[in-house]
């Protein structure tokens, strides 16, 4: 989804948002870096597995997943990094690690952790390595209704 479809989406919901546009930069701590936002600030989206059916977990860019307590709050019995090939057709108009954390439009569950669920706003790329969407956590909840749960680790 590029940043102009996950717009008109946010529009469409009378959502206020503000983008930033950063250098080019493919980690999360990176791109944290680059749009001078904290790391505990800035969601990242990474695509796991639960039970072999894709999902989102969305953590704060300097946390890390860890794939057995997120089993263990999806009530799965596997859990497992998400290769890029099991995943990237999924999103032709994203860059490859740049998906924004919206997995109900693409019919996936979403989680997110704990701590970043309690931050008032959200971070996130828009579909690429070099701009950023930030909204209130309160309208990504509402929108999305991602499962809270407990699974971000220290990076």
């Amino acid at each position: 989804m590029p940043a102009a479809k996950l717009k008109e989406f946010l529009d469409s919901h009378q959502i206020k948002y503000v983008t930033i546009g950063h250098s080019r930069a493919i980690t999360a701590q990176e791109v944290a870096e680059s749009a001078h936002i904290p790391g505990k600030e800035l969601a990242k989206t990474v695509m796991v597995k639960l039970d072999g059916k894709l999902a989102m977990a969305v953590l704060p860019a300097s946390r890390k997943v860890d794939l057995e307590r997120l089993r263990e709050a999806a009530d799965a019995k596997t859990a497992a990094l998400a290769g890029e090939a099991e995943f990237k057709e999924m999103f032709p108009n994203c860059e490859c690690g740049a998906m924004p954390p919206f997995g109900n439009l693409y019919g996936m569950d979403v989680f997110v952790a704990t701590d970043l669920a309690e931050d008032q706003m959200i971070a996130f790329n828009a579909g690429s390595h070099s701009e950023l969407i930030k909204l209130a956590y309160t309208d990504f909840d509402r929108l999305v209704r991602p499962k809270v749960c407990a699974f971000a680790a220290k990076g």
